[in-house]
């Protein structure tokens, strides 16, 4: 079989573009001085997307974007976008981000009680690593509502439950997570962790309730040990103060008598030798 003769005007025509091919310069080419910036810019060959998505400046993305958010689709399907982005932000540590998608998640309120239950459990994750530990509690609580043996907001409970030193209420968490799986080892650790705060917890209570017990025993003895007089001067005459009595009984007393506007008192330890010294041969009068 005989091969066709090439077309001569087919080949001018090649050669005339390829003779201009190499005089101008392709328009959608990278520029040499900056072609790694341009490069980033395709979705496909970005190693970190933009926090912010200006359609101006990335346009192939934000259309992407448009695609991936679409609010026409599923609940289901939107919902499942939203946790695959969160877990990204997750893995970056970007965890305010990552509350956010998960968040965005929740709001599509798909029927997949399961898909919802990762959403609380994943965000109740973020939550925790940014300190919110009360927030992450009531996710993880959500999420077992809707799941009661995800074992994962079970564990991640217990964590809060232990951060909020709530030690009781982890070791029941811990217990309800080890009848699903009992050889779990978080549970586990957290299970003697939150025993052992409990019973140092406890300690700690009886100690503090003993010193006050005896700091209260102290004070009391000390009150009544101290006595308190006022003299009345034009009889020599000393006049012993009831403990419970107020500054303004005493000064409306018939006997006591204020100078240069300040009130003047006898304060003493009652077994003390100054106070028996004092004391000795004075007539001593008790205020009622």
């Amino acid at each position: 079989m005989e091969r066709p003769e090439p077309d001569a005007a087919s080949e001018d025509a090649m050669d005339s573009f390829l003779e201009k091919f190499q005089s101008q310069p392709y328009r959608g080419r990278f520029r040499e001085d900056r072609w790694e910036e341009e490069f980033e810019k395709i979705p496909l060959f970005m190693k970190k997307a933009p926090s912010e998505i200006d359609p101006k400046e990335n346009p192939d993305l934000a259309c992407l974007q448009s695609i991936i958010f679409d609010d026409e689709r599923p609940p289901e399907e939107q919902a499942k976008t939203y946790k695959d982005e969160g877990n990204e932000y997750f893995k970056e540590k970007d965890y305010e981000k990552a509350v956010i998608s998960y968040t965005e998640g929740l709001k599509k309120k798909c029927a997949d009680p399961d898909l919802n239950a990762v959403l609380y459990t994943n965000r109740a994750a973020a939550q925790y690593y940014l300190g919110n530990f009360r927030s992450a509690l009531n996710d993880v609580t959500a999420a077992r509502k809707l799941k009661p043996c995800h074992l994962k907001a079970i564990v991640r409970g217990a964590l809060c439950h232990l951060e909020l030193k709530n030690f009781a209420e982890a070791m029941n968490w811990c217990d309800e997570g080890l009848q699903i799986d009992a050889k779990e080892k978080k549970l586990l650790e957290m299970r003697i962790k939150a025993d052992k705060l409990k019973r140092t917890e406890q300690r700690d209570i009886r100690k503090a309730k003993l010193k006050e017990k005896k700091e209260q025993n102290q004070n009391e003895a000390l009150l009544q040990a101290i006595k308190v007089y006022f003299e009345d001067e034009d009889r020599a005459e000393l006049y012993r103060v009831p403990p419970k009595s107020t500054l303004l009984q005493v000064l409306q007393h018939p006997r006591y008598l204020v100078k240069t506007l300040t009130p003047a008192f006898l304060v003493c330890v009652e077994s003390s030798p100054f106070c028996r010294n004092y004391l000795r041969g004075r007539k001593v009068h008790q205020v009622k």
